[in-house]
């Protein structure tokens, strides 16, 4: 699928990337990125993802945006308060760039829908802040064989991976926390608090990393780093890499 002039103009500063090239730009164009959570994470995490030219998005969020969330949550206005975060970054995203497929679905991704909600993309991110969705994307990215982009936040620490558990010496993410956390309770932002501009630093690392994935087999910038969590301390700050093994007991990635 070759580019417009102008396509070729609007990510000219992707293209003379040798990491990324013309070939690489046409992955982009032509990926279907699945992201889970509108969020602090999900906000700036598909500015960036709509600017890289990732030619079709499909937003899950069943949640409405209230004015605590414009402290981090990039995309919204105080016009915004009341509506759907999904649909709100959707009329965001058909703003910004009107050749992007974007659809919104305000709907919470659960265990039962989750391999509807995920089906024909490329790549998942996901940004939730629950464990229970993070397990139920998790073992619906395995089942389908799709790759998944895991990013959490709280408080000034942020965390994001790429996983590959239907490959079969890649772990997944349920490797990573194991079965402990299928409850809904877990820290919020609402009673531990979360400095913004965090957000945006995991958010935007969140999107580098679906990049990687998306770029594997076309650009050199495609290396997915498969199962090396990179884990970001704000207040120091630091960045330190860890390698999340392949649990051989794991029931969602390892054959019985």
């Amino acid at each position: 699928m070759p580019l417009s002039p102008a396509r070729l103009d609007r990510f000219a500063r992707h293209i003379v990337l040798p990491e990324v090239g013309g070939s690489g730009q046409v992955a982009l164009a032509a990926a279907h990125v699945v992201l889970i959570g509108c969020g602090g994470i999900g906000s700036p995490a598909l500015q960036y993802l709509a600017a890289a030219g990732i030619g079709r998005l499909t937003l899950i969020d069943d949640d409405v945006v209230e004015a605590s969330n414009l402290q981090r949550q990039t995309l919204f206005r105080e016009a915004d308060i009341g509506r759907g975060k999904a649909v709100a970054a959707a009329d965001w995203v058909a703003q910004f760039d009107h050749a992007l497929i974007v659809e919104a679905r305000s709907e919470r991704l659960g265990q039962g829908n989750a391999a509807a909600l995920i089906a024909g993309a490329d790549a998942v991110l996901d940004g939730c802040d629950n464990f229970a969705t993070r397990l139920a994307v998790s073992d619906a990215c395995v089942a389908a064989g799709v790759p998944l982009t895991s990013a959490a936040l709280g408080r000034f620490q942020g965390q994001v991976g790429n996983f590959a558990g239907h490959l079969p010496d890649q772990p997944c993410y349920r490797c990573w926390v194991g079965d402990a956390f299928d409850a809904e309770d877990c820290d919020t932002c609402a009673a531990d608090g979360v400095l913004g501009a965090m957000a945006g630093i995991v958010g935007a690392l969140g999107a580098m990393q679906a990049i990687r994935v998306l770029l594997e087999g076309h650009a050199a910038l495609g290396e997915p780093q498969w199962g090396r969590l990179q884990l970001f301390e704000g207040l120091v700050p630091s960045l330190r890499t860890i390698r999340v093994p392949k649990d051989p007991d794991c029931p969602a990635c390892t054959p019985r």
